[in-house]
């Protein structure tokens, strides 16, 4: 199934606020937020056919994204 790109704020947005916040206030917050939009665009330019990878390497990149979120929703929430 092909999705779309979806932003931090945009799966979060009651904490859009915090998020722009964490992201110049905090270098840790910013650095894994910067990792989560990368691994994202680059899922979706798998998923759209812009680039080429195996079944198992998509699959690792969609787990670090899913790993990734949740250590930004448990900052954002701390």
């Amino acid at each position: 199934m092909v999705q779309d790109h979806h932003p931090l704020a945009a799966d979060f947005p009651e904490l859009k606020d915090k998020i722009h916040a964490l992201k110049t206030s905090d270098q840790h917050f910013a650095r894994l937020e910067r990792e989560y939009e990368e691994t994202d665009k680059a899922i979706v330019r798998l998923e759209t056919g812009l680039e080429h990878s195996s079944d198992a390497e998509l699959d690792q990149l969609k787990l670090k994204r899913v790993a990734l979120k949740d250590q930004l929703y448990t900052i954002l929430k701390g």
